[in-house]
This record gives C-alpha cells, sequence and structure tokens, in this order.
C-alpha cells in the first residue's frame, strides 16, 4: 500500500516519466494498421485500371513501346496521388484516436492533472467522479458514496458498491463511476489489467462512414455504367468508320479511366480530415468524421451557461443571512456567521495545498467551490487551522436531480449536518430558521423574505446558493430533513467577452442559440439578456414549468423560447426531441453523465474537454477543448466552408469529366477523327484532375459563408443550381474543344496539330474554370483568385506540364503533339475563354441589379 506522503500529494513527474519508461505505457494491444504498401497497392484495384495496363502492356509487344511505357507512368503517377490522399486521411485518423483517447484525473507533484490514460503509471493517485470511465486497475483509497458499473466485465446491471481498503475496493479498467467521488491507486496498466485481452479501450473513434462519402460512391457507379456505355459507343463508331480495333479500344478505355471521378469519395475523405486538422486548431476536436457534414446543417445550438457562455470565474458578491443582505465590496465590515461559514466551507470538495501561503494558489476544484472558500479566507494558514478542528465523517455528493450536497461533520465529540443547495431545495428541506443565535419557526413570513432576497440576486445575474445545518437527532436516512436555514450566497458568473460577438454571428447565419441552465430563471434572463439571446423575459421556461407542459404543447411554444432555466439532464432530451420534431438540426452541450442521453440524440453531440466526463465525451461527436460556445460557432463555420469545398470540386470533377466524354463522343456523332488519342486523355486526367481539384479541398472561407441560412439536413449535394452549373459548363467544354479541333481542320493544320489544339483547348478551360469553381454567386472578375495559393501553385504545375509536352521534342513523340505557333495558341484561348468570358459578363450584370 501507499506511504502516506505518497497518497497525500501523489507522484513527482520525474517519478512517473521514471515509471513510464520501466513499466511503459498503459494502453492495451492495437487493431492492425493498413500498412503504406497495401494502400498503394490498392489504387491498381480497379478493373478499368487494370484492363488499361493489360492493354498497353499487349502493346508493347506489338511495338508500341513509348505509348506503353509512358501510359503506365501515367497510370502510377495517378496511383501515387491516390495513395497520398488515402494515407494522408490514414495518418489524420490516427491523430485524432489518439487526441480523443480518454484522459484520467491524477494527482502528480501535488497538483491535480488532467493527462492521456495511456501515461498512467503504477502507484498513481486517481481522481475518481461520477461519470468517470476507470483508466486502470486500481486500489481505493479514498471514498464517498463510490459506485461503479462494472457490466463491461461481469455482465451484471447493478451498480457495485465500493469500500476503502476492503474486499470491495477493487476497480477495474473500463468501468464507470456511477455514484459518488473518491481517489484510488492505480496497481496494474496496460496489458496486465483486467481488461488487457480486450483491445478496444483507445479505438473508441470509430471510422464511421460520411454519408456524403457513401452518396458520392454510389454516384461513382452511376457514372462508371453511363460512362462505360458512351466509351463503347464511341469505340465501336471509330471501328465501324474503319478506325484499328486496338487502337479504338484502348481510346475507349483510356476515355473510361479519365472521365469516371474515382478519387471523389477519396478526396471527400481528404478534405473532411483536413477540416478536422482546422477544427482542432480553433478547440474543436471532431470524433466522428461525418459531424464535419452535420455542422454545416446546424439550426439550433443549446448549450450550457456556466463556463461555455460565461467565464467560470466565480466571486461571491452577496451574502443574504440574518434577514440581512450584504455586499461584499470590501466597504463595510460584514458581521461574523461562524455556522454560515462552516456550511460554506465544510460542505465543499475543494482540494488544499496548504504549503502555499498564498489563498489563490492553495485552492485547486471547482470555481463555485473556490469561490465560497474565497469569501471567507484570504489566507492559508486561517483555512488549515479552520479545517483541523473537524473531521468530516459522511457526505452525500451533490448530483443534478437532488441539487443539494450535505456533510455530516464530527467537531469534538458532536456531529452536524451541513447542508448547500439551489435555495428552492433548501427552503424545501427547512423547519427553522437562526436568527441572531435563536431558532425560529421558517414559517412563511420568513420563506417569502428569503424568497425575495434570492429574487433580487438573481436579476443582477447573481447565482444562488443556499445553505443550512441540522445540530441533532442526525441519522444518514434523516440528515436533509427539518433542517435549520441559514443563509444564501450571491455568485457572480461574468458572460465571456466574445460570446456577443458569437451570438450576433449565429443569427445572422440564421442559428438559434439556446441557453441550458440549471440557475434561476432570473439569472439565466440576465445574462441571457445581456449577451442578446433573448429579449423578453417571456422567452425563459423553467424545468418545472416544463413538467407542466405536454409534448404538443412544447411544440407549439418551444419555436419562441430561447432559455430553459432550472432544468434538469433528463428536460434535456426532451428539449432536443422537441426542437429535432420540428426540423431542427441539433447541437447539443454536456459536461456530466446524465447528459449523455442528450448529447447522443442530438445531431451534433458535444461535450466539454475540461469539464466533460468520460461517459459524456464518448456519446459526442465533438469536443470542446476550451468549453467555450465561440467555438462551437467556429467549428458550424468550418464545417460550413468545408461542405462548400466539397462542392467546388465536384462541380470542378464532374464539369471536367463531362467536358471530356462529350469531346470524344460529339466527335463520333459527327464522324470526326478522334481528337484525342488514349494518351492524351490520360495526361488531361493526370494534369487537370488531381492536384486542381484538391487544392479546391483546401479553399479559405468565403466572406460570406455565415450569412447564408443553415441548409436543410437532406439537401441534395446537387441542389441550389449546382446540377445545372456542371452540366451546362461541362457541356460548353466539350463543344469549345471539338470547336477548336473543327477550326484547327478547316484551316488546313494536319491531324496531330489538331489534336494538340484541342488537347491544349480542353486543360486549359478546364484550369480556368476551376478558378470559377471558388464560388457559386460571384463571376471571376468579382474573385479574388489569390486566396488559395495551393490552387494558384496546381495550375501552374498544370500548366508547365502542358507546355512541356508540347514543346519538349522527346515528350512530342510520346504524346503526339507539336509546338503552337502564336496563332494557334489564338484559337486556343479564345476558345477557353470566351464562355468564361460571357459567363463573368452575365453574373456581373445581374449582381448590379440586384444590388
Amino acid at each position: 500500500m501507499l506511504n502516506e506522503r505518497i497518497e497525500r500529494i501523489g507522484l513527482s513527474s520525474r517519478e512517473a516519466e521514471r515509471r513510464l519508461k520501466k513499466y511503459g505505457h498503459n494502453i492495451l494491444e492495437k487493431k492492425k494498421k493498413i500498412s503504406a504498401l497495401k494502400i498503394f497497392l490498392s489504387q491498381f484495384n480497379d478493373f478499368i485500371v487494370w484492363v488499361l495496363i493489360i492493354a498497353t502492356i499487349i502493346s508493347g509487344f506489338i511495338g508500341e513501346k513509348a505509348d506503353a511505357i509512358t501510359i503506365l507512368i501515367i497510370v502510377v503517377m495517378n496511383a501515387v496521388l491516390g495513395f497520398i490522399q488515402e494515407f494522408k486521411t490514414e495518418k489524420s485518423l490516427e491523430a485524432l484516436k489518439e487526441l480523443a483517447a480518454p484522459t484520467a484525473k491524477v494527482i502528480r507533484d501535488n497538483t491535480i492533472k488532467v493527462i492521456n490514460a495511456e501515461d498512467l503509471v503504477l502507484d498513481d493517485i486517481v481522481v475518481l467522479e461520477s461519470g468517470d470511465r476507470v483508466p486502470a486497475d486500481c486500489v481505493v483509497i479514498e471514498n464517498s458514496n463510490l459506485m461503479v458499473d462494472e457490466s463491461l466485465l461481469t455482465g451484471e446491471s447493478i451498480g457495485v458498491e465500493k469500500n476503502t481498503y476492503s474486499k470491495d475496493c477493487n476497480i477495474y479498467m473500463g468501468t464507470i463511476v456511477l455514484t459518488g467521488r473518491g481517489k484510488a491507486q492505480v496497481v496494474q496498466t496496460g496489458m496486465s489489467t483486467e481488461m488487457g485481452k480486450i483491445a478496444g479501450m483507445l479505438q473508441s473513434i470509430q471510422e464511421e462512414k460520411s454519408p456524403l462519402k457513401e452518396k458520392l460512391a454510389f454516384l461513382g457507379k452511376i457514372l462508371v455504367i453511363i460512362c462505360i456505355a458512351i466509351c463503347f459507343i464511341v469505340t465501336l463508331t471509330g471501328i465501324a468508320r474503319g478506325q484499328g480495333k486496338y487502337e479504338m479500344f484502348l481510346l475507349g478505355v483510356s476515355l473510361a479511366v479519365a472521365a469516371i471521378p474515382e478519387g471523389l469519395p477519396a478526396i471527400v475523405t481528404v478534405s473532411l480530415a483536413l477540416g478536422v486538422s482546422k477544427m482542432l486548431k480553433r478547440n474543436a476536436l471532431i470524433r466522428k468524421l461525418p459531424a464535419v457534414e452535420t455542422l454545416g446543417c446546424t439550426s439550433i445550438i443549446c448549450s450550457d451557461k456556466t463556463g461555455t457562455l460565461t467565464q467560470n470565474k466565480m466571486t461571491v458578491k452577496v451574502l443574504y443571512f440574518e434577514n440581512n443582505t450584504y455586499e461584499l465590496d470590501g466597504k463595510k465590515e460584514i458581521p461574523e456567521n461562524t455556522l454560515l461559514k462552516k456550511a460554506f466551507v465544510y460542505c465543499n470538495d475543494c482540494n488544499f495545498d496548504f504549503k502555499e501561503m498564498n489563498i489563490e494558489k492553495s485552492l485547486f476544484g471547482d470555481p463555485t467551490e473556490t469561490a465560497l472558500i474565497k469569501a471567507f479566507f484570504n489566507k492559508s494558514s486561517q483555512l488549515k487551522d479552520f479545517l483541523s478542528k473537524s473531521k468530516r465523517v459522511y457526505d452525500k455528493p451533490f448530483n443534478s436531480d437532488r441539487k443539494m450536497m450535505s456533510v455530516i461533520m464530527k467537531e469534538g465529540v458532536k456531529e452536524t449536518v451541513y447542508v448547500k443547495g439551489a435555495p428552492e431545495k433548501i427552503i424545501a428541506k427547512c423547519k427553522y430558521i437562526l436568527l441572531r443565535g435563536e431558532l425560529k419557526e421558517f414559517n412563511d413570513y420568513y420563506k417569502r423574505k428569503v424568497e425575495r432576497a434570492v429574487e433580487n440576486m438573481s436579476y443582477k445575474a447573481l447565482r444562488c446558493i443556499a445553505a443550512a445545518y441540522k445540530p441533532r437527532n442526525i441519522t444518514k436516512n434523516n440528515m436533509e430533513e427539518n433542517l435549520v436555514f441559514l443563509g444564501v450566497a450571491g455568485i457572480i458568473d461574468p458572460p465571456r467577452r466574445e460570446v456577443k460577438d458569437a451570438v450576433l454571428k449565429c443569427k445572422i447565419a440564421g442559428i438559434r442559440p439556446v441557453m441550458i441552465t440549471g440557475d434561476h430563471k432570473n439569472t439565466a434572463y440576465a445574462i441571457g439578456k445581456e449577451l442578446e439571446i433573448c429579449e423578453k423575459q417571456s422567452q425563459v421556461i423553467s424545468g418545472e414549468e416544463l413538467d407542466n407542459l405536454t409534448d404538443k404543447r412544447l411544440l407549439r411554444i418551444i419555436d419562441d423560447v430561447s432559455i430553459f432555466a432550472r432544468v434538469s439532464p433528463k428536460h434535456k432530451l426532451r428539449i432536443v426531441k422537441a426542437f429535432k420534431e420540428k426540423g431542427n438540426v441539433v447541437a447539443m452541450t454536456g459536461d456530466g453523465v446524465n447528459d449523455a442521453p442528450a448529447v447522443k440524440e442530438s445531431d451534433i453531440g458535444i461535450s466539454m474537454g475540461v469539464s466533460g466526463t468520460d461517459v459524456t465525451k464518448e456519446a459526442s461527436s465533438m469536443i470542446l477543448l476550451d468549453d467555450n460556445f465561440t467555438t462551437i460557432v467556429s467549428a458550424v463555420e468550418e464545417g460550413r466552408v468545408i461542405y462548400n469545398n466539397i462542392r467546388k470540386f465536384i462541380r470542378y470533377l464532374l464539369s471536367c469529366n463531362l467536358g471530356e466524354v462529350l469531346t470524344m463522343f460529339l466527335a463520333s456523332l459527327l464522324y470526326l477523327e478522334p481528337p484525342m488519342l488514349p494518351i492524351q486523355i490520360l495526361f488531361v486526367n493526370l494534369a487537370t484532375d488531381g492536384l486542381p481539384a484538391i487544392a479546391l479541398g483546401v479553399d479559405p472561407a468565403s466572406e460570406n459563408v455565415m450569412l447564408d441560412k443553415p441548409r436543410y439536413k437532406k439537401e441534395s449535394i446537387f441542389a441550389r443550381g449546382l446540377k445545372e452549373k456542371i452540366l451546362i459548363r461541362g457541356s460548353l467544354i466539350g463543344i469549345c474543344t471539338i470547336l477548336a479541333f473543327i477550326v484547327g481542320k478547316w484551316w488546313g493544320m494536319n491531324l496531330t496539330t489538331c489534336r494538340t489544339l484541342a488537347l491544349s483547348t480542353l486543360i486549359i478551360s478546364q484550369l480556368i474554370h476551376v478558378f470559377e469553381c471558388k464560388s457559386e454567386k460571384h463571376s471571376l472578375f468579382e474573385i479574388n483568385i489569390f486566396t488559395n495559393w495551393y490552387l494558384i501553385g496546381s495550375v501552374f504545375i498544370s500548366l508547365i506540364l502542358l507546355l512541356l509536352i508540347i514543346y519538349l521534342p522527346f515528350l512530342q513523340k510520346i504524346f503526339h503533339t507539336v509546338a503552337l505557333k502564336s496563332s494557334q495558341w489564338f484559337i486556343v484561348i479564345f476558345f477557353s475563354g470566351i464562355i468564361t468570358f460571357i459567363n463573368s459578363v452575365y453574373l456581373l450584370i445581374r449582381h448590379k441589379k440586384e444590388k
């Protein structure tokens, strides 16, 4: 068993580091990762790619070696691009898993620290509270009504009570603390634990399939069928016109490879994974990739008040006792009330470090608990002396249903109960009131006075906590009955300065911010009004009023409610369901174990990274690393940006692919020679489909991204005119390319030159179009193309590749191109840019008329 010193102050950081090196990390065996080689080889696991490879090998045997080698190089380069996308995604998801791994509260260097569970070592002192997941096998050394769910190991759903230093003192990795709190000493870690054979604890993040990715994969299959059909027609038409069977077969396969957007689902995953990294920089940890998509649809944000909308920096501003209100402003002396002091200090779960003489540094724990102690003490030595005169015998911890905490303290030979909690709960339990040292009946007159004092405090946005005691006839069963009322503390928790701007941004974006709090209606209203969440008192509803409403009535009024006060976790679940039934996409925050059902029920479950329990984190889609409401709004904004970027590269890829297919299809309908050869088609696929599409996926946010209303959750990715844009622009790219080819023939140019014109027109029109895809509403003249240097770089690389195959003699032979003259470039630029110019002028005129 631990020596007394370690039990009190925990291990030192140096000793913990030494043990970590000696015994290893507290981790279980992980799933076997997919090797980089396997990811690379999977890029070739496609029927059409195999057909192309076999065809090029055959062409090599019949003498077309240069073509065969070049086509194989292009196929390999495409595979490399696909590998980079998938490998980056795997790495992003692995990093995400590590960040979302379970955490543990330990005492290190006499301070409570939150660390990754995998860094726990033998003899660490773990602090456990309701809702925590036990991070290793431990022995309970300090206990307050500790009950643990061991169903993971035993299958029994009934909680098991735990006692200190007894046969019931063992707790095991993976089990969950249901009630109470305590401290435990780590006795086994990692594979030495009872959970050693279960390899899933650190694999909590499920690689769920993105709904959008699945839809696009399905779309890809449809496009495969359509493209193969068109390629089949093109091939048969060419053969019917006397073209070589092998040449037309290779042309059809090459066209299919270029036209089918195989990489679309992969690019979606890359965009989502990159979005997760961006959100992490803004303190939002995404646990499930589909949440990134859903964030952009969010129409309701239900947020806790304390610590999320407010600073969670509590200060006692007012004390009410013996029918008098005292402002703690330092201007006047406050009469000593020993019993009130005892109630707030004894009935308190703060941790103390009495080596620090400064009270500011000696306290660590819940901000409310800390504030109550600081109201009565300013020196650690005084506090230490005060606490040394008594001993806690028994306690009932605070929970969200009872809304109170009680302790039995032994002072000498006498035992006394001290209670603190929500004023209405304490008032209901009190039979007497203490006035100038005398016990008097706590009748309606005194109750009204107390209630009026509480109401006045709450109007000033003060959170009220009442205190009471019981001096005699004490048992564990009756300790919260027939209490003596002592007084009330009014605590201020100022709003976060940045939240007001975030609330305004929400409203502009069509998102309703809703406050949910356990505080009094008046307190909640005062904060809500200051943050402009609500305007009228009628927009606030209490948990008690909520209980009296039927589900139908709640649905009728919920659109007019902006604040839910004095609510319990069970109310949260009902609120979420009501908002969802009205067709909203709901984000819900939570921290306690009882919040988990509401968090899981919501479309975007958000847990608190600082104050949240492991159970709530596991139920959530997103973790706020700073517990800040502004971070939620930032995540919603980032979700919209990511979704918009996905629409951008879908628009670009499908328009370009349609243009390529249509070019060859129109040529066959007009009985023209193929305007491009197989190797040229594959080059287009390499030069334009890869890098520019990926670069669009990281396009920065537009200025008006939060001016749009939330999109409908089941909205098609092609909604709001995207399908029409793809069809029209893709058709025009194909038409302009075939026109460039025809003009070349009309001016008497040879077939190789005409094909070079068509190839250049197709590539440049696509590279111009990639900049148009940056915005769905604005013309190219209104877009700042310099906001995405990745895109500019990718376009520059594609242009260089085009110039190389046109002007380098050895590449000319491979790609069957010729050097274009300036007059011929005029044809390319005219047909590449004419549609963009006309479209941009049209959009510019339309926008000016709309203004």
